[in-house]
């Protein structure tokens, strides 16, 4: 989840794809330049260990004028843990 939120922060598309799933990895990924991240605060997680293929992060990043509070999914294939999906708890 760090390093995925350190992607956004740097602008890294290539790794943000990298790092989705395959099935619901998008074809392309526009991040809005002018979006400046502020930090991120881990809330809560689940699973996601050695002995897991899955696990989630309750988050909220945090960005000049707001925050977004999500509950992301993430497995693991061939090894690596990869980003899946996530839902928004506040919505």
């Amino acid at each position: 989840m760090r390093s995925r939120y350190s992607a956004f922060v740097t602008g890294d598309v290539a790794y943000l794809l990298r790092t989705w799933h395959p099935d619901t990895r998008p074809a392309r990924l526009d991040l809005d330049p002018g979006m400046r991240w502020t930090g991120l605060e881990v809330l809560d997680t689940g699973e996601g260990s050695a002995f897991h293929t899955t696990g989630t992060v309750t988050f909220r990043a945090s960005y000049r004028g707001g925050s977004l509070h999500e509950r992301s999914r993430f497995e693991r294939v061939g090894g690596a843990w990869v980003y899946v999906d996530g839902e928004f708890p506040d919505e």
